[in-house]
């Protein structure tokens, strides 16, 4: 994990840094909503840098990615074109009806951002 490219990543979506500690390799990001992501730079990597439980057809139990809902996915997909993030799943229809694209942070990880079904 490279912070430098990680932490303004997350910075777009308003996450700001709580905290960064060289020495136990966390850096803590806090979003205005109340969620906290921890990115920790250590650890081995002997599976390409992909996330295998969502790039390989045999899954496995265990944290896939994790979905936001927003207001509008159409609005969503136009923040991440403008951000130069790359969309790299949808927009799908699910069978409760709610819309989804997907991408992908600097370090492979799948987030998911959702539209409720309008009702």
């Amino acid at each position: 994990m490279n912070w430098e490219i990680s932490i303004p990543f997350y910075e777009k979506f308003g996450f700001q840094v709580t905290r960064k500690d060289h020495n136990e390799h966390v850096v803590v990001l806090v979003h205005p909503s109340g969620v906290v992501i921890n990115l920790l730079d250590s650890g081995k990597d002997d599976n390409g840098n992909k996330n295998i439980l969502m790039d390989v057809e045999e899954l496995y139990p265990g944290y896939t990615h994790y979905s936001m809902e927003v207001e509008s996915v159409h609005n969503a997909k136009k923040f991440m074109e403008l951000a130069g993030i790359k969309i790299t799943g949808g927009p799908v229809t699910f069978g409760d009806g709610n819309t989804a694209i997907f991408i992908r942070d600097p370090d492979m990880n799948v987030i998911e951002f959702t539209e409720a079904k309008k009702t």
